[in-house]
């Protein structure tokens, strides 16, 4: 019972015949468990006959009571506990063998096995007790346990990519989404030549066209295309859209899995998000779901810099428009995600205004100071836990 089922599976796949036994005997556990107490029952009972025989022909009458007395402590030590803490110690060792050993005397104990499983399940049913095939299946939580207690076998960063991964089901798209107001995308409606130098000072490969107004969503243009059409002296507005792609929609609320599996059913590199009014919220890529699992990548572009400075007094400085998730993980913060998904919103849902440069307020153990807004945002913030200020800094 106390071996290690995965592992045994495992084995049992490998080709071993013995742990492949013993994963059939761990299918009834009723009838292992009959097959093992009913040898147990006949050894202590016939010890127990034994003893007190021989406790008569040494002590008479006194013998009654000197038999039980050495019986219990011979029976304890080298019939319990002895051998089961050893067993518990390698239940391997011990079961490999033993399975051979239980198999036979399960056959050959069929009739009483199934006597005494139908009297102590039918028992057992006048409380209400089912009795059921056990379900070794584990849940989520049992798996992040799993591989939290696996950190002497599992490398630290694949044991937190596993972690993440269990995760996944729980991070929906509007979490890691690159806004609608950090979006790079080209209107259409534009003069050309700024839509040329916009697609040639683009950091993407891809980039979203609207007409007029973000909402009135066009398609995706690859660069690459348009400056093959450049080269070959045949690039305009009509051959860009007519190059464009249709864009394919992800509805906000969707996790981040389903997100992975649909890009890849529709070999897209990206989705734009869209609320349940079909509104566009923002876009998502392969890249942000990646990281989800892999964490941030190491390069950067000159639109996407850090989010998260340290500052030599212990602070951190952050932008706006950095999620607390990111905040919380790079950190190991608790600030609360149960409503605002980025500082920016976090800070406005506090204040429940627009807040000033210099403007410096407390939530739970952080102390949150504006440093620079932008339009109706903040921009930029100083993030500091309330345990690294001084006396000075709190009066």
């Amino acid at each position: 019972m106390a071996v290690n089922r995965y592992r045994i599976r495992n084995q049992a796949d490998s080709g071993n015949r013995s742990a492949a036994l013993v994963l059939k005997l761990l299918e009834s556990p009723d009838k292992l468990l009959g097959t093992i107490l009913f040898g147990n029952n006949v050894a202590n009972i016939a010890a127990s006959t034994l003893a007190t025989v021989i406790g008569l022909r040494l002590f008479g009458d006194a013998g009654l009571a000197y038999a039980p007395l050495a019986l219990v402590f011979i029976v304890l030590i080298f019939a319990e506990v002895a051998p089961k803490t050893l067993a518990a110690i390698n239940p391997e060792r011990i079961a490999f063998p033993a399975s051979w050993v239980l198999a036979v005397l399960q056959v050959a104990l069929t009739p009483f096995i199934w006597l005494v499983k139908f009297f102590s399940n039918g028992f057992l049913s006048l409380f209400g007790v089912r009795v059921l095939t056990q379900d070794n299946a584990l849940s989520s939580e049992e798996l992040r346990a799993a591989v939290r207690e696996s950190s002497n076998l599992i490398n630290s960063s694949h044991q937190e990519m596993l972690l993440r991964i269990l995760e996944m089901e729980q991070v929906k798209v509007e979490d890691v989404m690159v806004t609608r107001a950090d979006m790079e995308a080209i209107d259409i409606e534009d003069d050309w030549d700024e839509i040329v130098e916009q697609l040639a000072t683009s950091h993407h490969t891809r980039v979203p066209v609207f007409r007029g107004n973000m909402d009135n969503f066009v398609g995706i243009a690859h660069v690459r295309k348009m400056f093959y059409l450049s080269q070959m002296g045949d690039f305009n507005k009509e051959s860009m859209i007519a190059m464009i792609r249709e864009p394919y929609f992800v509805p906000e609320n969707s996790s981040i899995t389903h997100a992975l599996t649909h890009l890849q059913d529709q070999r897209r590199r990206f989705g734009i998000v869209v609320d349940e009014y079909g509104d566009i919220k923002g876009l998502v890529t392969l890249e942000q779901i990646l990281e989800e699992v892999v964490g941030k990548f190491t390069s950067l572009t000159p639109h996407n810099t850090l989010d998260i400075v340290a500052e030599i007094d212990g602070s951190y400085m952050a932008r706006g428009s950095t999620y607390l998730r990111d905040i919380n993980r790079q950190l190991d913060w608790q600030l609360p995600l149960q409503e605002a998904k980025t500082l920016n919103g976090l800070i406005t849902e506090v204040l429940e205004a627009i807040p000033q440069p210099n403007t410096c307020f407390k939530i739970d153990d952080y102390v949150i100071e504006i440093i620079q807004t932008r339009g109706t945002s903040v921009h930029v913030a100083r993030l500091k836990k309330l345990e690294s200020l001084n006396s000075a800094e709190l009066s």
